[in-house]
């Protein structure tokens, strides 16, 4: 089996609540996200997505997710896509970083790999675990009483993992932990995100007022070492997500004990065959997870379903379902959330087949 031919679609993605605002007064209203193809000659072919939050989040941008497949696809033409390992080498060979740009061609060969062997993508990741994964919601950044108003309406959708998105004035974070915390009940579990956007000090002082809060703290700082710093003043359980973005990192950080719980995003490591690695020492040395990517629609959710439903359930800590957070469906049997919960589709690949309709014509054409 050869490539014969990668496709990218550029899709728009409005937002139910018409904003999400997260640290230092960042926002997004509708999300470009890039749904990639990749066409064989046997007749296969597998998509992937990619969609970045916005260019300030992470070093990634969607144009630039375009922009690199355009460099980077005619090497992959006359490859074997099944043979993941071997392509990521090839990738890595002809586009030195960029992993976001990689990881919508190698969730695509994923789907192809699942169809050509008549198998889901969570059994040839791992095998599949239970029936289904529990998910958390975001909470955009608000006042203090809506966000805590928030709660008992992602509640009533099923909701029990609830991550607060803080990292703004530190007073005001305090008193919105306070707010949402007061309206927890047994069993649910609030994160308390920052997003990079306290700096030391103000993480400490943070940490030290919410002291009694039963929450967990993801992510205060920009860097590694100051998230570590506050690491060694807090009892609360901690969580890194933007430092962490290739095995040797991780694996410092599990050195250092600067994590209990760590968010790998699929595009930041470059696709599912790099988050696999990452997830599989995770779960060698002990460390739960929260499965995810930056954002998406339906392919990117459908991607999440499978890695998640693909991890022992004791490390994975939450995962979430992006395609109910837009108003745009792009594929047909995606992950639908179920009080709560969602699976990874039983069907072989991805389970998925994209609307074409809505992807429009393509923008990205390499043969």
């Amino acid at each position: 089996m050869k490539i014969t031919r990668i496709l990218a679609y550029r899709v728009e993605l409005p937002l139910h609540e018409t904003t999400y605002k997260w640290s230092g007064g960042k926002s997004v209203t509708v999300f470009d996200s890039t749904i990639v193809g990749v066409e064989t000659d046997t007749g296969l072919i597998g998509y992937g997505e990619v969609c970045p939050l916005g260019p300030f989040y992470l070093p990634a941008y969607a144009e630039g997710v375009r922009a690199g497949l355009r460099e980077l696809g005619t090497h992959l033409l006359g490859e074997d896509p099944r043979q993941l390992t071997k392509l990521n080498r090839t990738m890595d060979a002809a586009l030195k970083g960029h992993p976001y740009v990689k990881s919508g061609i190698d969730i695509a060969c994923w789907d192809i790999l699942g169809q050509a062997t008549g198998m889901p993508v969570c059994e040839l990741l791992g095998g599949r675990y239970g029936e289904d994964v529990h998910l958390y919601r975001a909470i955009s950044q608000e006042s203090p009483e809506e966000m805590a108003a928030k709660v008992a309406v992602y509640r009533a959708e099923g909701y029990r993992r609830f991550q607060l998105k803080v990292g703004g004035d530190p007073d005001l974070d305090i008193a919105r932990i306070f707010a949402v915390a007061a309206m927890l009940q047994p069993g649910d579990r609030l994160v308390a995100d920052a997003n990079t956007g306290w700096v030391q000090h103000e993480a400490i002082r943070v940490v030290k007022a919410v002291r009694e809060v039963d929450v967990y703290i993801e992510q205060p700082c920009f860097t590694y070492e100051e998230c570590l710093a506050v690491r060694r003043q807090c009892a609360h359980p901690f969580v890194l997500d933007e430092n962490i973005d290739d095995l040797n990192i991780l694996l410092r950080a599990k050195a250092d004990l600067a994590m209990d719980v760590v968010n790998l995003k699929i595009s930041k490591l470059g696709g599912l065959t790099k988050i696999k690695q990452a997830r599989d020492l995770c779960v060698s040395m002990g460390i739960g997870m929260t499965l995810e990517d930056s954002w998406g629609g339906d392919i990117t959710t459908a991607a999440i379903a499978h890695l998640a439903q693909s991890t022992p359930t004791e490390f994975l800590f939450s995962t979430t379902d992006f395609n109910s957070y837009v108003t745009l469906s792009t594929a047909e049997g995606a992950p639908k959330r179920v009080n709560g919960r969602m699976s990874a589709s039983k069907r072989s690949g991805l389970g998925i087949k994209p609307r074409m309709e809505v992807l429009g014509k393509c923008v990205v054409d390499i043969s």
